[in-house]
């Protein structure tokens, strides 16, 4: 694969002639939650996709998102960012079983519990423990936890509405939906710390969920 940002203009021509812009394809560094949620999404519709990894700001994903966040996405002449964008355009444009409802009502549901899973959730689970865990250490390779600690003080919380969300089931619905699809990844990532573990195990609701998501196959093929 010919990384997209890498192309020099006497490649272009190669590019498109090759057919390699009518494959799917999803860039971004697979670790990344909004990476992997797209990426269940094509899993669960069963369409073919080639991830090519690459990190924010990139010139692979400059050349999709104005901001520079991942995940980006090529397809024919379409280049595309924002996962909730990306998510829908591949629920719309390819055969599977649909991962919003087609009643109006319903179809709002879902959007309401991405929205969430995509600003609430990820907030708090990713930006503020997660990430800090993972990438916030002082010079001798320790944690610094200020916003960690900040952040499980509001666990409680946080994962009460959660587990009310997944009483019926699913996030939010009585069905899989692309709703599940964005918050997986986020409980997920969650898991691999001590005190996201802890909660998750704590919470019946939320444990029962997190474990009949993670026996999916769109969940096991695209761990990071």
């Amino acid at each position: 694969t010919i990384p997209i940002g890498s192309l020099q203009p006497t490649d272009t021509a190669w590019y498109w002639k090759s057919g390699k812009h009518m494959t799917l394809q999803i860039i971004g560094i697979p670790q990344s939650n909004f990476v992997r949620a797209v990426r269940m999404v094509a899993e669960e519709k069963g369409v073919a996709y080639e991830l090519i990894p690459a990190p924010p700001h990139s010139d692979d994903i400059q050349v999709m998102s104005p901001t520079g966040k991942v995940p980006g996405m090529q397809h024919r002449d379409l280049q595309l960012s924002e996962s909730q964008a990306i998510a829908r355009y591949i629920d719309i444009n390819f055969d599977g079983p649909s991962l919003t409802p087609t009643e109006p009502h319903k179809a709002a549901k879902v959007e309401q519990w991405v929205s969430i899973a995509a600003t609430d959730i990820d907030q708090l689970l990713m930006r503020n423990y997660v990430v800090e865990y993972a990438f916030h250490k002082d010079d001798d390779g320790n944690v610094i936890r200020r916003k960690i600690d900040k952040a499980v003080k509001r666990f409680p919380k946080m994962f009460e509405m959660i587990g009310n969300a997944v009483a019926d089931g699913y996030f939010g619905t009585n069905a899989f939906s692309m709703a599940d699809c964005f918050v997986t990844p986020i409980l997920s990532a969650t898991n691999m710390w001590p005190e996201g573990k802890e909660i998750i195990q704590a919470n019946d609701s939320v444990r029962e969920y997190f474990y009949r998501m993670s026996q999916r196959k769109s969940y096991k093929s695209t761990a990071p």
